[in-house]
């Protein structure tokens, strides 16, 4: 209950909509009802038991009160009027198109309560991927490293579906439904309390069944749920490493971990189904005998002249009963769009729910320049239990470039991921320009940095906006002088429609090196203070190199810089090199001072001088 309850929190505030929905459906309700009460008197005129003089007290035109007597008292009135005038033709005619009346209105006021439904499923449903997506977003990056994306991108969509499935459902099943049976039993019991009593006998029995069906769903939802995340998760990875996967010859691995998957999700739910197809027919059949029943009952009653009933009122009495069984069976159909929509509403909260491990302080402080130098202080930090950085500490002084070199394992890219608060450390401090970086406000650290990975992240979409991607209101002049800087102009230029060109999915319509050179541009016109580049150039030929290293140089001028180097070549005039191993510093200094030491540093650049 508290699941569903969260999930129609989306929808405050309630008065927008939940009354005007009550309203249309009771509404609905009653003129559905008045269908089949109305029955009555058509078979009245139509078996000759039309008795005016039993009916003399509706002679006289009732005063106008807004109960149920005055309009039954009413439209009796006007039945006796059109019997004396018009004789049996004419009343039959009368009742026909009072049943005509009522069902337009029946099916207006369900028209117009559907749309009202269809307004609050859609806020729910917006509101609730937007809290998902949201509370992804400003996941901290460790986040990502646990949870598969696949898996994440399934809650985002398919279970939101799942829910956006139930909401309808369970409005219907919360409200309109049990209305529905209400209302027509407080009719059934004014014409036969006897009768009704017997009737109501089976509800408890179907009821008891059905519930222990829908339990059994709930955990087949979670199953199903959880494998069409891992479904998508391969596909992702299948469709992202496809030129590793047929330059090994993986065709056959991968179909096959795809087809383990897919048979788990089509067994999960083909037992999903047996259940909730089986609760359908108990509500009908349990329904159809207790109307097998009535008709036994009631009927050796009007036979037998025992009971309150006339033949009109009894045949009146059974369509109405009849009925009640589209709301029971409704509800029932409801059970496993309503224990697949909970499931997946849990896979959601347990997201939104989650708290980033980078939080702003509550005292955050704004800084919109950076002055003196980032001080890293006997910094550790660990992933789990592993230490990857092991008491480093050095200072960046402003306008100065620091490279970090050393095997790979060693912790540089952990380094680099410290600086702008991707992890916290696990101990000593990072400060800038005095301040520890826990005290400043995310947003505001964010825009003193400028971030060129080995990997060029970019989007589908223009060359243009991916530029500019993170700058507002920025004018096309200033991304064509960002892109000149970064030797990225020219080949921008031969593109089919330039700067608006579609590079398309992660840039894919692009060389490594015209990406690199893009992702240049961007941190050029994002015009950061201080500068991290993570082996921007490693995975690059010699010609796109040069191009992107000469663009890092005009990049860095005037910049403090931390860089990642795996080329040693590209970093001997830092101001100091960090040679870092196992998460500790073992050498520090200038490319002359290193290599003039029989140490790492020398040893690296030796092999790689070869």
């Amino acid at each position: 209950m508290h699941t569903y309850l969260r999930i129609i929190s989306f929808a405050k505030p309630y008065r927008r909509y939940f009354p005007a929905y009550i309203i249309y459906t009771l509404l609905a309700i009653i003129f559905g009802l008045l269908n089949f009460t109305l029955l009555k008197p058509l078979f009245d005129v139509i078996f000759e038991q039309v008795e005016p003089e039993a009916m003399s007290k509706y002679l006289i035109k009732p005063e106008f009160r807004f109960s149920l007597d005055y309009f039954i008292h009413l439209f009796n009135y006007y039945f006796l009027q059109t019997a004396e005038t018009y004789g049996k033709f004419g009343t039959l005619v009368y009742v026909c198109m009072i049943i005509v009346i009522s069902v337009f209105l029946s099916n207006l006021f369900t028209y117009l309560s559907g749309v009202v439904l269809a307004k609050v499923r859609a806020e729910i449903i917006q509101k609730m991927r937007m809290k998902i997506f949201t509370r992804v977003s400003h996941m901290h990056i460790g986040y990502f490293s646990n949870e598969r994306k696949g898996d994440l991108m399934s809650k985002i969509t398919n279970d939101i579906q799942e829910v956006e499935n139930m909401v309808v459902q369970s409005l219907k099943v919360v409200f309109k439904e049990p209305a529905t049976i209400i209302l027509y039993f407080g009719v059934l019991f004014m014409m036969s309390v006897k009768l009704t009593l017997f009737t109501i006998l089976v509800i408890p029995i179907s009821g008891a069944i059905i519930g222990t069906i829908t339990k059994r769903l709930r955990k087949k939802a979670v199953e199903s749920q959880e494998s069409l995340g891992r479904i998508v998760n391969i596909l992702d990875e299948t469709i992202t490493g496809m030129r590793v996967i047929k330059a090994f010859g993986a065709q056959k691995y991968v179909r096959n971990k795809f087809d383990e998957e897919t048979q788990f999700y089509s067994d999960v739910n083909i037992s999903m189904a047996k259940k909730n197809e089986l609760a359908s027919p108990i509500s009908q059949f349990l329904g159809v005998s207790v109307v097998a029943g009535i008709l036994v009952y009631g009927g050796s009653l009007v036979l037998s002249n025992t009971s309150e009933l006339s033949a009109s009122d009894f045949i009146t009495y059974i369509i109405i009963f009849t009925q009640v069984l589209n709301p029971a069976k409704e509800i029932s159909k409801a059970a496993s769009s309503i224990q697949r929509g909970l499931a997946s509403a849990d896979r959601i909260f347990d997201v939104v729910d989650t708290q980033s491990l980078i939080q702003n302080s509550p005292v955050a402080k704004n800084i919109d320049t950076f002055s003196d130098a980032v001080v890293f202080d006997n910094v550790s930090f660990k992933y789990e239990k592993d230490t990857v950085i092991d008491k480093v500490t050095f200072t960046l002084q402003k306008g100065k470039t620091i490279a970090l070199v050393g095997p790979s394992g060693g912790g540089k890219s952990t380094i680099a991921d410290l600086l702008p608060r991707f992890y916290d450390p696990t101990s000593g401090k990072i400060t800038l320009d005095g301040t520890e970086l826990k005290d400043l406000d995310l947003l505001q650290l964010s825009k003193l940095m400028g971030i060129v990975t080995q990997e060029s992240i970019l989007f589908n979409d223009t060359v243009l906006n991916n530029i500019a991607f993170g700058v507002d209101n920025i004018s096309e002049d200033k991304v064509i002088e960002a892109a000149k800087i970064a030797n990225a102009h020219d080949f921008i230029m031969e593109l089919e429609n330039g700067y608006h060109t579609n590079i398309g999915e992660r840039g894919s319509k692009l060389s490594g090196g015209q990406r690199q050179r893009i992702s240049i541009a961007r941190a050029v016109l994002k015009n950061p203070p201080i500068l991290i580049l993570d082996e921007a150039t490693s995975a690059l030929d010699s010609q796109s190199e040069k191009l992107v290293q000469e663009a890092l140089t005009n990049l860095m001028t005037n910049r403090t810089t931390l860089v990642i180097a795996h080329r040693l070549s590209t970093i001997q005039h830092a101001d100091e090199i960090l040679v870092i191993q196992k998460g500790r510093i073992i050498e520090r200094g200038t490319h002359q001072e290193l290599m003039a030491k029989e140490g790492l540093y020398r040893n690296l650049s030796t092999m790689q001088s070869v």
